[in-house]
């Protein structure tokens, strides 16, 4: 007779049964005794815890006896007769679970196979995966895998936490921190929402959207590639108020005038482009901590407008960068790259500068992969360049196609971190793979080995010195453009990665000094070499280093010599340095064409606030003639309105900030602007006739009392400093002539009764 078997057994035969697999065990007696075996419902595994294996054949027993009851059972329980061996039993049970289980996957396997072999004959681009031949997905499943970003590194505050501990980074903050406006509860994984931010909706005016199988056809013929299956391309989108803003943002970007950002992002505080021009102002001011805040909120308002499919951690998701909507996110992740390295935060950088690879690795618009060779092997992330390494020599060794991708395999910067990652990892493993990657680094690009032994301060023979292929160029005039890119990617590397090469400088000389102590003529041209001078006649992957280098321009600026003239006399914004030649759209009349004036979109001004503006404006501007021609003339100037969105008082602060040319150059400026409109009939001119403006009215309260309106705000109302009024009356009265320009040693009460209303 087969020994009796505990509830926890009979559920295991149950669900092998299920499975089906072996009902009983293969030390049962027959298959007769064990179809008698009992089934029963397993009982809640909650209660069958709290059992032993020798106590779960008499729970049920057991369950119905009262507490003192069991304590007397306990007192004379009879001895348990011993169970037969149990391992056997359980180990020939997992085996047969096993066997069930890859049973069931070799059968879904076939049937997915034979689902696949159906859907060829229906469709024939299928036909390569299901006959085996998936190579490009694995390859580009591998790529995805190389690029995904990791979100715990995305974060440098707690990089600089494990440098300088919680207390000092959480003591720095609350030192630094202004006071809060308002909370926000967003969450972010590109950056901290601190408490001072104002709170933002959930898209603030930017939306996503795929781009169409017809786009995306259109835009691999633009630029000759191959179709890579698994690749997304997504592209922003503007709303018609968005738009507004940006159309406002454009003409304060030509005015020259930077006050005009300011006003602008109060109405509007979630604006990228605007965000990134205060961030450069700050920059060059080399007020950092404001500048990066600035960068921080543009790479948050971006991130709102990520929702649905579009993730970008997973490595598949792509930006297209012809489209200008796009271009202000690649601009944030950079400057955010080369900020955090400035810091000090380099894992975080890297993180940001495989974000930034990872949003078009063919054309990398923005130069991540000059990044990338140094941060790796300074965060010790060497493995992972020599994956990218092994991964693009792959493709390369297979027949050409028509693509004209960026690869880093081809890039002297990565040559040489190549070699500087073989050396770290060899000193335990192999010691001359990182000499024998150096030496085929040198004979592919000699190029760097002038300018890294400059840096390290290593005596060259003369006979490397004097040779040809080791010459320095100071400049690409008399350079192909491949060649002088070149020797610009040369001095990129060597300066920003020679501190890496530091610890390495006797081996990188002794190893330059016994593989080149005796050279021919001229060295032969590598297979490397000539594929990176093959490649890069592609236009847009040269403008990838030009754009790259102008993002860095404070401390690369002298690596401008190596950028052919025309692309430098070419006029850039900050808000998008170099657009590519590829470009689908650009701020021009074509994008903004029906755009709403930005007026549309302001909330309307109660008459308590006129009512303000025109206190503050009189405190301003004491003088009435003055205050009133210059309120005619705002009200005359629509471009002048678009500019200062807030009122006529936001154009008296801003002038009294000005210089007075420059100040005069702006209402030049706009008179141009409207003669030109009234030329064409649409009005406009000087306001010559100012009597007929109406005079502002004075605010009622719902009682119909215009004093107490005033006494309600005169209290919250600060002292304002009256504008240098003969500097704005003679501005002024060049324009409209009369009396209205007076010298400088006239008195205020002098002017005070000379303007115009007195002339007539």
């Amino acid at each position: 007779m087969p020994p009796r078997l505990n509830k926890r057994q009979q559920r295991e035969l149950e669900e092998l049964e299920a499975l089906g697999g072996p009902s009983q065990p293969q030390d049962s007696s027959s298959d007769e005794e064990s179809s008698k075996l009992p089934t029963k419902a397993p009982p809640n595994p909650g209660f069958a815890a709290l059992f032993t294996p020798g106590e779960e054949d008499s729970a049920d027993e057991d369950s119905a006896v009262a507490p003192k009851s069991r304590k007397k059972k306990k007192k004379k329980a009879a001895p348990v007769v011993p169970e037969s061996p149990r391992p056997p039993v359980v180990k020939n049970e997992k085996k047969a679970a096993k066997k069930a289980k890859a049973r069931e996957r070799k059968a879904d396997k076939d049937e997915f196979d034979q689902a696949l072999a159906e859907l060829s004959v229906k469709y024939p681009e299928l036909q390569d995966v299901a006959n085996g031949s998936n190579e490009t997905a694995a390859t580009s499943a591998s790529l995805a895998s190389l690029l995904s970003v990791s979100l715990a590194n995305l974060d440098s505050e707690a990089e600089m936490r494990k440098f300088f501990g919680a207390r000092v980074i959480q003591a720095n903050k609350s030192g630094t921190s202004g006071s809060a406006r308002r909370q926000t509860a967003q969450r972010s994984n590109l950056t901290r929402p601190p408490a001072s931010w104002f709170q933002t909706a959930a898209r603030e005016g930017l939306s996503l959207r795929a781009l169409s199988d017809e786009e995306v056809d259109d835009k691999l013929a633009h630029h000759a590639w191959d179709p890579a299956r698994d690749e997304k391309w997504w592209t922003v989108e503007y709303t018609k108020k968005y738009k507004s803003v940006t159309l406002a943002f454009m003409k304060i970007v030509y005015s020259g005038d930077p006050n005009g950002f300011y006003g602008l992002l109060q109405k509007f505080p979630w604006h990228g482009d605007t965000l990134l021009q205060l961030a450069e102002v700050f920059r060059h001011r080399e007020e950092y901590a404001q500048a990066v805040e600035y960068v921080d909120r543009a790479l948050f308002s971006y991130e709102r407008a990520f929702f649905g499919s579009f993730n970008f951690t997973t490595g598949l998701n792509r930006l297209d960068f012809d489209h200008i909507e796009n271009r202000p996110f690649f601009l944030a992740v950079h400057r955010q790259t080369t900020d955090l390295q400035r810091r000090g935060c380099v894992r975080t950088a890297f993180e940001f500068a495989r974000l930034l690879l990872s949003l078009d690795p063919a054309n990398d618009p923005h130069g991540a992969l000059l990044h990338l060779d140094f941060l790796a092997v300074k965060t010790g992330m060497g493995q992972w360049l020599l994956d990218m390494l092994d991964l693009y020599s792959t493709r390369r060794s297979r027949p050409q196609t028509k693509d004209a991708r960026a690869d880093p395999s081809l890039l002297p910067g990565w040559s040489y971190a190549r070699a500087l990652a073989l050396r770290t990892a060899g000193k335990s493993k192999d010691p001359t793979a990182g000499t024998a990657a150096l030496i085929e680094a040198i004979r592919d690009f000699p190029s760097v080995v002038p300018l890294l032994a400059d840096k390290l301060d290593v005596s060259l023979s003369n006979t490397i010195r004097s040779h040809r292929d080791f010459k320095i160029e100071t400049d690409g005039n008399n350079l192909r453009a491949p060649e002088a890119a070149l020797h610009l990617l040369s001095h990129l590397y060597a300066q920003r990665s020679s501190p890496l090469w530091k610890d390495e400088a006797s081996w990188f000389a002794s190893t330059v000094t016994a593989e080149f102590s005796s050279l021919p003529t001229s060295l032969p041209v590598s297979l490397r070499r000539q594929d990176f001078l093959s490649l890069y006649q592609n236009l847009n992957l040269r403008y990838s280093i030009y754009r790259h280098v102008m993002v860095l321009e404070t401390t690369y600026r002298r690596l401008f010599s190596y950028i052919p003239p025309d692309v430098l006399a070419v006029k850039t914004l900050q808000c998008d340095p170099l657009p590519p030649p590829t470009a689908v759209t650009s701020y021009n009349d074509a994008f903004f064409e029906g755009t709403e004036d930005l007026r549309a979109f302001m909330p309307s001004i109660t008459a308590r606030q006129r009512a303000q503006q025109g206190r503050v404006l009189a405190q301003m501007i004491p003088d009435p003639g003055v205050r009133e021609q210059l309120q005619a003339f705002f009200n005359a100037m629509p471009e002048v309105q678009e500019r200062f969105p807030e009122g006529v008082v936001q154009f008296a602060e801003a002038a009294a900030q000005m210089d007075p040319e420059e100040f005069e150059a702006l209402m030049l400026a706009a008179m141009a602007n409207a003669d030109a409109v009234g030329a064409n009939g649409g009005g406009g001119g000087m306001p010559g006739n100012w009597e007929d403006e109406p005079a502002p009215q004075e605010p009622f309260n719902e009682a119909g009392d215009a004093e107490d309106v005033r006494e309600e705000s005169d209290e919250d109302e600060e002292e304002i400093a009256p504008l240098p009024l003969r500097v704005l009356r003679n501005v002024i009265g060049r324009f409209w002539g009369g009396n209205a320009a007076v010298d400088d040693s006239s008195s205020d009460e002098e002017d005070a009764g000379n303007h115009p209303r007195d002339n007539d």
